[in-house]
């Protein structure tokens, strides 16, 4: 290596390069890893160098040198990247590695307008001190590589204009905590927040991206879901467009209910005009939105829902096929297709599924939601009726063009409408659940708006996070986890700003929230257990009661404190129906279905204090968060034991927890013979889930004869789904080539679903 050579500093000074500094920093950064080597570091980083290069891109270049030998061999290299990555960022941030005090930094974030000024006023210099005593700065270590491009890259305070830095880590996550607890009384607050700092900075709780990137500074929404639906007038649909736009200007992720449209051809004004019916519709929504990028980065996105016997559904199901013509497909959003139990029994008995336009059918639209013996005997009668207009198709054609849909764009979803309103925390007939979200696992009630400020119109929003299994020694930890994650969830919901009042009135009034996990593949291997053959039913059936229980606890005990959410009397919860009571008991087969917890003295304690919150519970994908937990994604398994994202930033290398130890308990996605096992296992937790489940199916077509996916063998796996209680589906994911291992390294596609949006954690 060539010492004479001149590098360029910040100050455009150039001097001779500084080996020893370099190489002192490496040590630093290897200091305790396994495998790695500073040396092969120096020679990779070395070789890029050139005459007058910049003292910065002398950081870049090295730190991409250690995490270009991150393999299956090497993990360590994921660490000693990070820590590199970690050096430059504060420099960047602070001009020095050693952070200023915490006081002295919110001083200067609050005078330029980046953090909110509510910090100074409603906390003491005395108070501030007492925070830093508590900051662990060298947490900052414990990031891997690809966690700390998605902190650079998502959740640091910055102008991405300039690509300025503002903060470090274990800042943004003491003020998150001190915002969401500043109304706390003086005397416990400070208690809340240190314990909430440490749960989060060291990975036991994990929080959703709006939360992370929003919570200190001016911005004030952070739910992470928003559902909006549609009734069938223009003034509704109007009402609905605008407040898209609205929500995904706050980069939020939108459900759309619009199932109530009308079908093509309906009259309008007794006969004055032909409706020209929902796909006109739905442009309007797509264009709605993606009218707004999201952080300046790419448009929104969205998830439509309507049922499955829709008139116009042959039409709708194909929306986003690449065949076709702009004029009949609406490609940029996905779609939820309703089904339920009347559904399903066509199928099983061979019979014919009858379409209506739901303005045809008085009542029908509404029962297939509240109440299904209603909604069986009049779909029955209308089937009936020779004055209505309506269309018969064979069920097993309905469902195999569903099924082949689904199959092909990976993005046609599915909810069972009926498991989300007989297995709900809602009163059906006061409070029904009339779509999803997003991402498939928000299932909250919500009613149409028929001007922007309607005041009867609800919009529903969901507040997430999640606990990260992979951190847990014992489930008697959750009880802990469970307090501090409802107190803070709850918090925020009191210290968001609403730029709609039909979505204020619903979130202060039912106080909803989801929390849900992450690493629960890492949680299965360090058990011992798998997916695919029932040895991870007891353990999940455990682990679930556990999370369920000890929220509901916790939601219990400040409704001890604040008293209950005002709707409370329209939860089942209300009248002392409890998850266990109301689950498929088809999943008895499956498990034992002993319980663990006194569910009867806290059924008790419900019935006599309330809950503060409306739901507690919902398993999102979890694709950003789990990154900076070092975890895996949510319930899923992972694709391979190392896993090559690309982004902005380049190539990224994330490898699964206790990669060394445990790379033969772990099950990849594609060695699971079929979706028999995930499906019982979700099943399994949507026993206890008071929402919904972001689950996918998975299908390899080398493992069939034809080295095609039959249509029998998807429609089989609706079938299991519906049959243990299933409420939602998400992705339908089909191998290619792309997904072929390299050893034990899977290079994966962006997501551009879930994370579209801020449904994301």
């Amino acid at each position: 290596m060539n010492k004479n050579l001149l590098v360029t500093k910040r100050s455009g000074k150039q001097e001779p390069i500084d080996l020893d500094k370099i190489h002192k920093v490496l040590d630093w950064a290897a200091k305790g890893l396994e495998n790695v080597s500073v040396s092969q570091v120096e020679i990779k980083a070395h070789i890029q160098f050139y005459m007058g290069i910049e003292t910065k891109d002398i950081h870049e270049t090295v730190i991409k040198a250690a995490a270009d030998q991150i393999s299956e061999t090497t993990p360590d290299y994921q660490y000693m990247a990070a820590r590199l990555a970690i050096f430059h960022l504060r420099k960047k941030a602070y001009g020095q590695f050693e952070p200023p005090h915490l006081y002295a930094h919110t001083v200067k974030m609050c005078a330029e307008g980046r953090y909110d000024t509510h910090l100074l006023t409603d906390y003491t210099e005395a108070e501030f001190e007492q925070m830093n005593d508590a900051l662990e700065h060298s947490r900052d270590l414990n990031f891997s590589y690809a966690a700390v491009k998605q902190l650079e890259g998502k959740y640091l305070l910055q102008n991405r204009s300039t690509g300025e830095i503002f903060e470090s880590a274990q800042f943004l996550y003491m003020l998150i905590a001190a915002a969401l607890f500043s109304k706390y009384p003086a005397a416990t607050r400070m208690d809340y927040i240190i314990r909430f700092y440490n749960a989060t900075s060291l990975f036991k709780i994990s929080l959703p991206t709006p939360i992370m990137a929003g919570v200190r500074t001016p911005t004030r929404q952070f739910s992470s879901c928003v559902l909006i639906e549609c009734g069938d007038s223009l003034d509704s649909i109007n009402a609905t467009s605008s407040s898209i736009v609205k929500y995904v200007s706050q980069r939020a992720g939108i459900g759309i209910n619009a199932g109530r449209i009308r079908a093509i051809g309906s009259t309008i004004r007794g006969g004055e005009a032909n409706h020209t019916g929902c796909i006109p519709f739905y442009k309007h929504f797509q264009t709605a939105v993606k009218s707004c990028s999201q952080g300046g980065v790419r448009g929104g996105a969205a998830t439509l829902f309507y049922p499955l016997w829709h008139l116009e559904v042959q039409s709708l199901l194909v929306l986003k096929n690449n065949r076709g013509v702009e004029e009949n497909r609406v490609r940029h959003m996905d779609y939820g297709v309703q089904f339920n139990k009347t559904m399903y029994q066509r199928l099983i008995k061979g019979g014919d599924i009858t379409l209506f336009s739901p303005n045809d059918v008085p009542g029908l639209y509404d029962a297939f939601f509240a109440d299904q013996d209603k909604f069986d005997a009049l779909y029955t009668q209308y089937e009936n009726d020779d004055s209505i207009r309506k269309e018969t198709i064979k069920a097993s054609e309905l469902f195999s063009l569903f099924a082949q849909e689904r199959a092909s764009t990976g993005r046609i979803y599915l909810q069972n409408v009926d498991h989300c309103n007989t297995h709900s925390p809602f009163d059906p007939s006061v409070a029904p659940i009339k779509q999803s979200n997003l991402c498939l696992e928000i299932a909250l009630p919500t009613k149409p708006l028929q001007t922007l400020d309607d005041p009867n119109g609800e919009i529903a929003l969901c507040t997430l996070s999640a606990f990260n299994l992979g951190m847990i020694k014992s489930l008697d930890d959750l009880e802990e986890l469970a307090e501090l994650t409802v107190r803070a969830l709850d918090n925020l919901l009191s210290y968001q700003n609403y730029p709609i009042i039909a979505a204020q009135q619903s979130s202060i009034n039912r106080r909803t929230l989801g929390v849900g996990v992450i690493n629960y593949a890492y949680y299965l291997a360090k058990n011992g257990v798998r997916y695919s053959d029932g040895s991870a039913n007891r353990l999940t059936h455990e682990t679930f009661e556990a999370i369920q229980y000890y929220l509901l606890k916790a939601s219990n005990d400040l409704a001890k404190e604040l008293g209950p959410c005002e709707w409370f009397n329209e939860t089942t919860y209300s009248k002392g129906i409890l998850p266990i009571d109301t689950y498929k008991k088809e999943l008895d087969k499956l498990c034992s279905n002993e319980l663990n917890l006194d569910w009867e003295a806290l059924r008790t304690e419900i019935t006599t204090h309330g809950l503060r919150n409306s739901t507690v519970s919902a398993l999102m994908p979890s694709e950003t968060s789990s990154q900076i937990s070092n975890a895996t994604n949510g319930i899923e398994p992972p694709r391979g034991l190392i896993s090559v994202k690309s982004s902005k930033d380049g190539i990224l290398k994330q490898v699964v927890p206790e990669y060394l130890t445990l790379r033969e308990n772990y099950e990849l996605l594609w060695t699971i013979p079929n979706n028999d096992g995930y499906i019982h296992l979700v099943g399994i937790m949507q026993k206890f889930v008071d929402q919904a489940i972001s689950a996918n199916t998975n299908y390899d077509p080398s493992k069939f004869e034809s080295g095609k996916v039959p249509i029998k063998g998807i429609i089989k796996d609706l079938l299991t789904a519906y049959k243990f209680g299933v409420k939602t589906l998400y992705y339908h994911n089909t191998r290619d080539g792309a997904d072929d291992a390299q050893g034990d390294i899977v290079i994966e596609k962006e997501d551009d679903g879930c994370e579209g949006g801020a449904c994301k954690i």
